[in-house]
């Protein structure tokens, strides 16, 4: 299991949209290397991808106390909500980036 973060790869990309990037040490790190190509693979993009990982994070912590109090002292986070949030974002930032543009190619099937 290897953990990088090189931000010239979809890796370290995806890494850096969910801010996943303290690999040092390694247990630091939500996801290794292979999670996250994974997700990139799943996804089929960079943005989803990082989507998949937000979402998969949100489902772990699932878990977690959202909010505590002891005494007059209290607290809560919404992290998972926040995870989510950020993960429908990429969704629809990775949903409104156009295929093809309309220069690129031909599909008439005719030649000048």
């Amino acid at each position: 299991m290897a953990y990088t973060y090189d931000i010239t790869t979809e890796i370290g990309q995806v890494r850096r949209l969910i801010n996943d990037t303290d690999i040092t040490p390694t247990t630091d790190a939500q996801f290794n290397d292979e999670e996250i190509q994974f997700f990139i693979t799943l996804g089929g993009s960079v943005l989803m991808g990082a989507a998949k990982a937000l979402e998969a994070w949100a489902g772990a912590l699932a878990g977690d106390y959202t909010s505590e109090k002891i005494g007059d002292y209290g607290y809560s986070k919404k992290t998972v909500a926040d995870k989510l949030a950020l993960a429908d974002k990429y969704a629809k930032q990775d949903a409104e980036i156009p295929v093809f543009t309309w220069s690129e190619y031909d599909l008439t099937g005719e030649t000048e």
